[in-house]
C-alpha cells in the first residue's frame, strides 16, 4: 500500500482536531451537536471511500470540491433517503469543518468559499406540535415527592419548562449562575457559542429551586458545583441527558394514564417547545421569544408560530447511541480504510 501523502495526513489531522478539540470547546458543549458533526463527516468520508474510490493516500483538498459535495448531497437523498432538512444539516456541518480547515491551511481556504455557494435543499415547512398547558400540569403532578429522586425530577422539569432553555444549558448550570435572592430572580445561561443570556424566574420556580438546593447542596452550596449533578461523579459532574430522558419518560408514562395528551415517549426538548407555544398564547412578542430561546436568527424562532397546542411534539431522535466512544487519532496508520485514517466512525451501509 502506498504511503499517505503530506496533504492527506494534514487533512486527517485537522478532521481529528476539529471533532475532538475545536467543536467541544468552541462550537458547542452539547453532546448531540458534537455527534451531528461527527456523523456528517463520517458520512462524507464513507461516501469518498465507497462511491469515489478515495483511499487514505489519495485524500486531498480536491476531495472537498463543490462538485463532489453536490454529488454527496444527491447520494444522501437518493441512496440514503435523507430529507432536505437532513441534507441541509449535513451540509452545514461540512461547511463548518471546511471553514475550520481553511483557517488553519490558507491554501485550502478556497474550499470553504466554494462550499458556501452550494444552494440549500428546499425544505417543506412542517407544523410543530406542542403540549397543552393541561398536559404540562399533569406531567408536573406525577413525580413522587416522598422520594428524593422525585423531588429532584420535579425541580428539574420546572426549571426546564419555566426557562425553555436547552437541556445542555440547564445541565451545565452551576450554583454561581443562579441569582435567586435578587430583586428579579434569574439564571445566567451560557448558550451556544458561549453566548450569555439572562432568564428571569417566576416565584414558583424560585421556591422549588431553593428547596432543592437546600436538600441537595446544603446551607452553603459550592458555587462551582453543578446544580443538577450526577450521583456517580458527584457535585462536579453534571447529570447526563440520557438520565434525564429516562426519568422524563417514566413520568410521562404515568402522566399519560391521567391525560392522554402527554406522550408516553416524551422527550425533554418538548418542554422547551411547549413553553414557546405558551409564551405565544400569552401574547409575548416573537422577537422576545427568540431572545429567550437563545436563537441567533428570528427565522429559526418563526417555526414556533405554527405550534398547535392540542398535539404533542414527537420525540427528537438522536443520531447515535449515547455509549459511542471517541475514535482515536489514526492518520499515521494507513492500513485501514479511509474512515479509520481520518479518525471518524465508519458508517453502516
Amino acid at each position: 500500500m502506498k504511503k499517505a501523502t503530506n496533504e492527506s495526513v494534514i487533512i486527517a489531522r485537522h478532521i481529528n482536531g476539529f471533532l475532538n478539540e475545536y467543536v467541544p470547546s468552541q462550537k458547542s458543549h452539547s453532546s448531540h451537536t458534537l455527534k451531528s458533526y461527527q456523523y456528517a463527516l463520517s458520512l462524507y468520508i464513507g461516501f469518498l471511500e465507497t462511491e469515489k474510490g478515495i483511499s487514505s493516500e489519495r485524500l486531498c483538498g480536491g476531495c472537498f470540491s463543490r462538485t463532489i459535495i453536490e454529488e454527496w448531497l444527491q447520494w444522501l437523498m437518493e441512496l440514503r433517503g435523507c430529507s432536505p432538512e437532513t441534507c441541509n444539516n449535513r451540509l452545514a456541518s461540512l461547511r463548518a469543518f471546511l471553514k475550520y480547515l481553511g483557517s488553519r491551511e490558507i491554501l485550502l481556504l478556497y474550499l470553504s468559499e466554494d462550499a458556501t455557494r452550494i444552494p440549500r435543499k428546499k425544505e417543506v415547512r412542517k407544523k410543530i406540535k406542542g403540549m397543552s398547558k393541561k398536559a404540562v400540569r399533569v406531567l408536573l403532578s406525577v413525580p413522587d415527592l416522598s422520594t428524593k429522586a422525585g423531588r429532584r425530577d420535579l425541580s428539574l422539569m420546572i426549571i426546564i419548562y419555566s426557562t425553555a432553555a436547552r437541556i445542555d444549558e440547564i445541565l451545565s448550570l452551576k450554583i454561581e449562575q443562579l441569582h435567586l435572592d435578587a430583586q428579579k430572580p434569574n439564571a445566567t445561561i451560557i448558550g451556544k457559542g458561549s453566548k450569555i443570556r439572562t432568564l428571569y424566574l417566576l416565584p414558583k420556580a424560585v421556591a422549588h429551586l431553593k428547596k432543592y438546593l437546600k436538600e441537595f447542596h446544603g446551607n452553603t452550596p459550592n458555587p462551582e458545583a453543578y446544580v443538577f449533578y450526577s450521583r456517580n461523579t458527584g457535585l462536579h459532574g453534571k447529570m447526563s441527558q440520557t438520565a434525564v430522558n429516562k426519568q422524563l419518560k417514566k413520568h410521562a408514562r404515568s402522566a399519560h394514564k391521567i391525560c392522554d395528551e402527554v406522550s408516553r415517549d416524551l422527550h425533554v426538548h418538548q418542554l422547551r417547545h411547549a413553553k414557546a407555544s405558551h409564551w405565544l398564547e400569552d401574547g409575548i412578542n416573537i422577537v422576545q421569544i427568540s431572545f429567550l430561546l437563545g436563537h441567533e436568527q428570528l427565522q429559526t424562532t418563526m417555526v414556533y408560530v405554527d405550534i398547535t397546542i392540542d398535539q404533542e411534539l414527537k420525540a427528537l431522535a438522536t443520531l447515535e447511541d449515547e455509549n459511542d466512544k471517541k475514535i482515536s487519532k489514526k492518520w499515521k496508520n494507513t492500513k485501514g480504510g479511509l474512515a479509520e485514517f481520518c479518525g471518524v466512525k465508519p458508517v453502516r451501509k
